[in-house]
C-alpha cells in the first residue's frame, strides 16, 4: 500500500480570505457590466459558440452555475449569475496582467471566476471535458501573447499594486535585486513584459548545485515546498478518492516505460506564486524523452468538497489529469538510473515550456524548462530498484511547509 503525507494548501494563487475574493469579483463585474456593449475577443467570441452550439457544453456550464451552493458563498447570492456575464469577465482578463494586492493575491484570475462553480457536479463534468479544454487552451495561449506583450509591463510598478511597490518588495519578495537577475536603475527593473518577470533568474551563485561530482545526490528541480512522498506506487490506483494515490498509467499518459516504474517512489512539491518558476535537472543524465501532455486546467476532485484556495487540495489528482510536461532522464549513475521529471500545471499556469531536445546529456542544476504565468506542482518519479532517503530540511511534508532552494539537496541514494 502506497504510504502518503496529507495534501494541504499552499500557495497564495487565491486569496485565503474570501471577502476578500468577494470584493475583487465585485469589482471585476461593476467594471465589465460599464463596458457590456464591448465586443468578445475572437478567442471568446469561440468558447461562447462552443457553449451556445454543443447541447453537452451548454448542459454543462447552465448547470454549474444553477449548483453553486449559495448559501454557502459569503454573500448569500450568486456573485457570476450567467454564462454571458463569466464570458464577459474572461474578456477583460485577457487584456490585463494581475496586480499584486497585500490583502491577498488573486494570482488566478480566472480560477477564481470559476472558483465555486469548480466544486459543483456539472462543473467537475464540464472542466473534464474535452471540447472545453480545447477551447480553455486557445484562450490561455492567446493570454500568453498578451502578458509576453510590452503592454503587460504596466502592473511592473512601484505602487501599492505593482510588482515593485513596497508592499510586494517587503512581504513577499524582500533582496530582489540582489536575487534575480534585474536592472533597478530602468524602468519595470528592466523586465519588459510579465511573463520576463514570472520567468525570471537567479543571480549567478545565488542557488549553487549541491555537491555536484556526487551521482548519488539529488537535487530539487523546483523552487518548492515539499507537498508528499508516495513510495511503493501502483500502476492504476484511484486517483480522484479521498487522500487521492498516484495511478502512474495516468499519471505519464500510458507511456510505454511506465511500468518500469510500479512499485516506485513520487515526491511531489508546490511552488508558490512568488517562486521561481524554472526547472532544473535533479540528476546527471541524457535526456531520453521528453514532451507535453495536454489535459484539464480546472479540474478539481469531488472528494476534497469546495476548495476555496482552487485547485490547491487536489494536487495528486491533477497529477493525473491536467496539462503536464514529461521529462525522462537515464542517469549517469545506474544506482538510480531511469527517472522522470513531471511539472504539471494548474489553471493559468498549464503552460509547460520544455528546453531540453531529446538526446541531450544534462549536468545536475542544468535547466530543463520553465513554467510561464507562474509556477505550479512538480513530481520527481523513481523507479522501485532505487532507494532514497530524503532531506526535507528540517520538516515534513506538510501545511507548515516552507521552500527548499532549487538545485540543494533534497534526496540520496543509499544502499
Amino acid at each position: 500500500m502506497a504510504t502518503a503525507t496529507k495534501p494541504f494548501r499552499v500557495g497564495n494563487w487565491l486569496p485565503s480570505d474570501q471577502e476578500f475574493l468577494r470584493r475583487w469579483l465585485d469589482d471585476l463585474i461593476d467594471e465589465v457590466e460599464t463596458t457590456r456593449e464591448a465586443p468578445l475577443l475572437p478567442v471568446i467570441e469561440d468558447f461562447a459558440r462552443l457553449i451556445r452550439e454543443d447541447p453537452e457544453v451548454h448542459m454543462l456550464f447552465s448547470f454549474m452555475l444553477e449548483q453553486v451552493p449559495y448559501k454557502e458563498t459569503p454573500t448569500n447570492e450568486p456573485q457570476v449569475k450567467t454564462v454571458e456575464q463569466m464570458l464577459r469577465l474572461f474578456n477583460r482578463i485577457m487584456t490585463h496582467a494581475p496586480e499584486y494586492n497585500e490583502s491577498g493575491l488573486v494570482g488566478f484570475p480566472i480560477n477564481a471566476i470559476l472558483d465555486w462553480a469548480m466544486g459543483t457536479h456539472a462543473g467537475f463534468a464540464a472542466f473534464l471535458n474535452d471540447k472545453v479544454n480545447a477551447q480553455f487552451k486557445k484562450m490561455l495561449d492567446e493570454w500568453a501573447v498578451f502578458l509576453r506583450s510590452s503592454d503587460s509591463a504596466a502592473v511592473l510598478n512601484e505602487s501599492d499594486t505593482g510588482w515593485f511597490g513596497r508592499p510586494a518588495l517587503t512581504q513577499h519578495m524582500p533582496h530582489f535585486a540582489d536575487t534575480y537577475e534585474c536592472e533597478t536603475t530602468k524602468p519595470h527593473f528592466g523586465f519588459n513584459s510579465w511573463d520576463e518577470f514570472f520567468t525570471r533568474r537567479f543571480r549567478q551563485g545565488v542557488r549553487p548545485v549541491a555537491e555536484p561530482d556526487d551521482s548519488r545526490v539529488i537535487t530539487n528541480a523546483c523552487e518548492s515546498a515539499p507537498y508528499r512522498l508516495s513510495t511503493d506506487v501502483r500502476d492504476k490506483d484511484r486517483f480522484w478518492i479521498k487522500g487521492q494515490p498516484y495511478s502512474l498509467i495516468h499519471m505519464l499518459a500510458n507511456d510505454p516505460w511506465t511500468d518500469r516504474f510500479t512499485g516506485g517512489t513520487v515526491y511531489q512539491a508546490f511552488l508558490s506564486a512568488f517562486s521561481y518558476h524554472r526547472w532544473h535537472s535533479p540528476v546527471a543524465g541524457r535526456v531520453v524523452k521528453a514532451y507535453v501532455q495536454d489535459g484539464t486546467y480546472y479540474s478539481e476532485t469531488p472528494e476534497e468538497g469546495y476548495d476555496p484556495s482552487g485547485p490547491n487540495e487536489s494536487q495528486g489528482y491533477i497529477t493525473e489529469v491536467a496539462t503536464r510536461a514529461m521529462i525522462f532522464i537515464e542517469a549517469d549513475d545506474p544506482a538510480i538510473g531511469l527517472m522522470c521529471v513531471l511539472p504539471a500545471g494548474m489553471a493559468e499556469v498549464s503552460t509547460c515550456d520544455i528546453s531540453v531536445y531529446e538526446g541531450q546529456h544534462v549536468k545536475k542544476g542544468d535547466e530543463l524548462g520553465m513554467f510561464h504565468f507562474g509556477g505550479s506542482t512538480h513530481c520527481l518519479i523513481f523507479r522501485p530498484e532505487v532507494n532514497l532517503e530524503f532531506d526535507f530540511h528540517g520538516q515534513l511534508p506538510s501545511i507548515d511547509a516552507t521552500n527548499i532552494p532549487v538545485n540543494a539537496h533534497i534526496a540520496r541514494v543509499v544502499p
